[in-house]
């Protein structure tokens, strides 16, 4: 029997790898996927020896925090795999985790597969050398990326991303309205506060304020908010409650970012994946982030391009407002999406920038991606 493992810790690497393991199995039925993943991966009959969870952190000050459990389950993981060796190991973003793995079980004859370049194209790129040591393949989301691997023994496949397969090109923006039970006529902005319960330690007050702001300017605004978790949820509505915002016309939702992203004339959003899922929805967003003062610090100090955001990274240039740390305040995040709502010109040509980028990332990327792994798993 075929025996692939894998590791993919987030949200965003939980949805990626469960489609790559669809593919993988309609060319093998019989295959067995394990290691560490997320509830969209189990639902593929993939077998979690440890919580997603404990991965899901983000700042090298949240991750020290848990640094002691987090290298303890790696430690367990790598015994494991080295004892009973699988076919092929494919870590599903997650650099910081996967690549120590990745350089050990390449070392010992096993092919590793890393899914989703890391992001040598936005720091500083002194992690190449890692990277070769311990990667067989890499399978690029971006279409600049295998460019950056040639000339180094790592193949790079650009496979697409798979989020511009699964949104239509086109959505119906009253038929969401619709479905949702939101006014056609009434303004509407979605805020997208993190996926991750410290993302909201640091977002959710900020988000609330924001939300406050506007609706002095804006009085018959109303707000979606899909949160992925009761943890978050519960986080979010704490924030509403601190600020006294809880009478204010909030929707909170379980998941359904798309929906609340697709009905919305405007988006707040965390800096990170959703912020690409915005884009190939089509909708005009401002993207904040924060973290630890201390992460804040070393992190920016490593920045290698003028922009965090993946709109504006694919695009080239400015399209979206980005507001990172102290600059992130209610006032800047409010003016900056006062501005989009009363600029429809402004609006539908951001509209035309993203549906170019949802072209270009079109790539039915579960099978190509599956099309990369099979021929490590054929000489099995």
């Amino acid at each position: 029997m075929v025996r692939i493992a894998m590791v993919a810790g987030e949200a965003s690497s939980d949805q990626l790898a469960a489609h790559l393991i669809t593919a993988l199995k309609q060319h093998l039925p019989q295959a067995q996927f394990y290691g560490i993943g997320g509830p969209k991966m189990q639902r593929e009959g993939f077998d979690s020896l440890w919580p997603a969870e404990m991965l899901a952190v983000r700042g090298y000050a949240e991750v020290l925090r848990h640094y002691r459990a987090i290298t303890g389950m790696r430690r367990q993981l790598l015994r494991r795999l080295l004892q009973d060796k699988p076919d092929v190991f494919i870590g599903v973003d997650g650099s910081d985790f996967n690549l120590w793995l990745e350089k050990r079980l390449k070392a010992r004859g096993i092919p590793t597969i890393h899914f989703v370049s890391p992001s040598i194209w936005a720091w500083r790129k002194n992690r190449m050398t890692r990277i070769v040591e311990s990667v067989s393949h890499i399978l690029a989301l971006y279409p600049f990326e295998p460019e950056l691997y040639q000339g180094t023994a790592v193949k790079c496949s650009y496979v697409g991303h798979p989020l511009a397969d699964v949104i239509p090109l086109e959505i119906d923006r009253r038929a969401v309205r619709e479905q949702l039970g939101v006014a056609q006529e009434r303004p509407v902005i979605a805020l997208l506060p993190g996926s991750r319960q410290s993302e909201l330690h640091f977002m959710a007050e900020t988000f609330v304020d924001t939300a406050k702001l506007l609706l002095q300017r804006h009085p018959q605004l109303q707000f979606l908010v899909p949160l992925v978790s009761r943890e978050t949820r519960l986080q979010f509505e704490t924030a509403l409650w601190k600020l006294k915002a809880d009478e204010m016309p909030f929707t909170l939702m379980f998941g359904h970012a798309a929906e609340a992203v697709a009905a919305s004339d405007a988006v707040l959003v965390a800096s990170g994946t959703a912020t690409l899922e915005t884009a190939l929805v089509g909708r005009p967003m401002v993207i904040a982030y924060k973290m630890s003062p201390w992460s804040w610090r070393l992190m920016r100090g490593m920045r290698y391009l003028p922009w965090v955001g993946l709109p504006n990274i694919l695009a080239g240039r400015y399209v979206v407002p980005e507001f990172l740390q102290d600059d992130a305040t209610p006032e800047n995040l409010a003016q900056a999406l006062g501005n989009l709502l009363a600029d429809r010109p402004a609006r539908a040509a951001i509209t035309r920038v993203f549906a170019g980028i949802h072209r270009l990332l079109r790539q039915n990327t579960a099978q190509k991606a599956a099309d990369a792994v099979l021929p490590y798993l054929q000489k099995v």
